[in-house]
């Protein structure tokens, strides 16, 4: 008998450099728009703040885009702006590395066992809704010290979403997965190694790119209400002094921190599960 030779699967490489090269122009061309969008609405801000436009909104009372400037201009050359920057970095990267690590840990542990789901779970569930800003008073007098109190608000602000979306990935893993690997002989460790934690990687790192972005919110706020330092803290001095061009510059450079830490936790995020399927970014 005559062995019948197996069909080939693979993509011509014709069609995958014609592909390729269809979707860097429109990679480009995305781009292009996005920086456009931006550039438009600064000069529409210079445009309203410059002619003292009144119209509903009073942007004769804020500062221009060249005023912006010449005070981020100056901040730059101070050491104030980098003390206050590095004790920004250092509270929210203390707060949400505690926040991913007990949220991870307490969400598959909901996820997996029905008895902490019943005696824990309620708990969280009645302390989710509570904005953590508004435990800032508690934070100052269970804290011996401010920066303690800070660090615990922005803990509680990466915490709950963390924990959310961590639980409900664990919880919408197929059981057939967990099925196969006891019937080849694996036991709970194996499931949790093999099963639980690679499974629910997409919706850990959802909650953590959400998680981030409320902790800069409440870092911010606590900073205003009780720290000595930080852009928060600078941001809401500079507003006391009537230096509002100071104003626009702290809250660019919280606009900066949480873009940039945002981007970092997708990208280790994207990194962790490469085993994923993407979606590309613009369609064909």
């Amino acid at each position: 008998m005559t062995a019948v030779p197996r069909a080939s699967v693979d993509i011509p490489e014709p069609a995958v450099t014609q592909t390729r090269s269809r979707r860097g122009p429109a990679v480009w061309r995305s781009r292009a728009i996005r920086l456009t969008s931006v550039v438009v609405a600064i000069g529409l801000w210079q445009v309203l703040t410059a002619n003292n436009v009144r119209a509903w909104v009073r942007f004769d009372t804020l500062p221009t885009v060249t005023e912006i400037v010449r005070a981020f201009r100056h901040q730059l050359g101070t050491e104030v702006f980098y003390l206050d920057l590095g004790q920004s970095l250092i509270r929210i990267l203390t707060g949400f590395g505690l926040a991913a690590l007990f949220g991870v840990t307490l969400g598959v542990a909901l996820g997996r066992s029905r008895w902490l789901a019943d005696t824990v779970g309620p708990l969280t569930e009645l302390a989710r809704p509570i904005p953590a800003i508004a435990i800032v008073p508690v934070a100052i007098l269970l804290f011996p010290d401010d920066e303690a109190g800070i660090v615990f608000i922005t803990f509680l602000a990466a915490f709950f979403p963390v924990l959310v979306s961590t639980r409900h990935a664990v919880r919408a893993l197929p059981t057939i997965w967990e099925d196969s690997v006891r019937t080849l002989g694996g036991g709970r460790w194996d499931v949790l190694l093999r099963v639980v934690l690679p499974g629910s990687l997409p919706g850990v790192f959802s909650g953590l790119s959400v998680g981030i972005g409320v902790a800069w919110i409440c870092v911010v706020s606590a900073e205003m209400i009780s720290g000595r330092l930080g852009v928060g803290y600078r941001t809401w001095q500079a507003y006391t002094i009537v230096d509002y061009p100071g104003v626009f510059v702290g809250i660019i450079t919280i606009g900066a921190l949480g873009y940039g830490t945002s981007a970092a936790v997708e990208f280790l995020g994207r990194r962790v599960t490469h085993w994923l399927p993407r979606v590309p970014e613009v369609a064909k």
